[in-house]
């Protein structure tokens, strides 16, 4: 079976080595022109980390990852910890350690074991038509491909999404989830927090985070309440929000090469919805389930879509219809439940009800983190890729 992937992310790169490992023909077609990922890193929690495994890429994956080991809250103005413990009983419940990675090493890992002659960029999708036994898709320079499946991983402003919802459906609302964020890479600073460690720092509602990734570097991010489409200089922007914070604030202001590495991305996601396929076309990652990063799933829930829909081609035989609504069907309401755990904790943690915010920062006086872990694993737990066995 030839099968069309859009999209040359994360999610549309795993779903076409799980197809491709299956024996299908797979092409990728992306409208970027080289590997420049939006956003510099992602976490990978035990679940994302699985299905990676299950695609052959483990032991790659693990070289890119961190050593993140412990986790730590301290209070932002005046760096005081707050908390600190070990990561260790999530890798020990789920069975697989968690790996903070740079997002263009992972897609540059995904994009090479899928193979370059496979992947098509530049090319931009601008139509869809299906005739009962193929799909067509056709780009903006006049190419035009045919296969028997295509799957849309064509991010929040999916095209492919368009087609599949159709144009009668009311719109997909997408909700603007009240912050900023900056984000990028630095080397390894212990003054900002120990190598081993993510360190958040947390006050007035925003927050700034460190998490280690491969090649002694630490992901950084800030999150800056306020109004969307607000502009001006991203470092201008966060030396206001954060001038007056600790000394470990401070070390990562001044590590910054904003010409490098400094991101700013307004954070939005996309209400749950449950049409995921018409035909021969279905579309996973953010193009399904666009989710605010504040649990750490967004990445990982598109690489459970392409497990999902590995396992969905490789064993219904009814028809490629079928087979993509029971992909769909199987995904839809986890899906939807990470994107609105995320908003929640989004609300809890950047201070839109101020009450709420505050209670938040008192739980995290001497926790022994219990409360924290069970939260993260609890994302985890009902990953397809667990098989139903759920912690141990």
């Amino acid at each position: 079976m030839k099968i069309i992937v859009i999209g040359a992310g994360i999610g549309g790169t795993s779903a076409g080595i799980a197809l491709q490992r299956l024996g299908h023909e797979v092409v990728v077609y992306d409208r970027m022109r080289e590997n420049r990922p939006v956003g510099a890193a992602l976490s990978l929690w035990s679940n994302g980390v699985k299905v990676l495994n299950w695609l052959g890429v483990g032991a790659e994956v693990a070289a890119l990852g961190g050593a993140m080991d412990h986790m730590a809250y301290r209070d932002g103005p005046t760096g005081e910890e707050l908390c600190r413990f070990s990561l260790a009983p999530i890798e020990q419940q789920t069975g697989q350690r968690a790996y903070p990675v740079a997002r263009a090493d992972l897609q540059a890992l995904l994009m090479d074991r899928l193979g370059a002659e496979r992947i098509r960029l530049g090319m931009q999708l601008v139509g869809i038509s299906e005739d009962g036994t193929t799909v067509t898709a056709t780009f903006a320079d006049g190419t035009v491909d045919t296969a028997d499946m295509l799957i849309g991983a064509d991010g929040a402003r999916s095209f492919t999404r368009d087609y599949v919802t159709g144009p009668d459906a009311p719109p997909i609302e997408r909700t603007y989830s009240g912050y900023t964020n900056y984000n990028g890479l630095v080397p390894i600073d212990t003054r900002i927090g120990p190598a081993d460690q993510w360190t958040t720092y947390v006050a007035e509602g925003k927050r700034a985070a460190v998490m280690p990734v491969a090649d002694g570097r630490f992901y950084f991010w800030f999150d800056i309440p306020g109004p969307a489409g607000t502009d001006g200089d991203p470092l201008d922007a966060l030396r206001d929000a954060f001038g007056h914070w600790a000394p470990g604030t401070q070390a990562l202001l001044d590590a910054i090469d904003a010409e490098r590495s400094l991101n700013r991305v307004e954070i939005w996601d996309i209400d749950p919805f449950d049409t995921w396929t018409r035909g021969r076309v279905a579309i996973l990652g953010d193009a399904a389930h666009n989710t605010a990063p504040d649990i750490g799933q967004g990445a990982c829930s598109a690489l459970e879509d392409a497990f999902a829909l590995g396992i969905a081609v490789a064993t219904d035989t009814v028809s490629v219809e079928d087979t993509l609504r029971r992909y769909a069907a199987s995904r839809v309401e986890r899906a939807g439940e990470l994107v609105l755990r995320a908003r929640a904790r989004g609300a809890e943690t950047h201070g839109y009800d101020p009450a709420v915010t505050e209670a938040w920062y008192r739980s995290l006086h001497g926790t022994d983190g219990s409360g924290i872990l069970r939260g993260i694993v609890g994302n985890i737990t009902g990953s397809p890729i667990n098989l139903g066995v759920g912690v141990l």
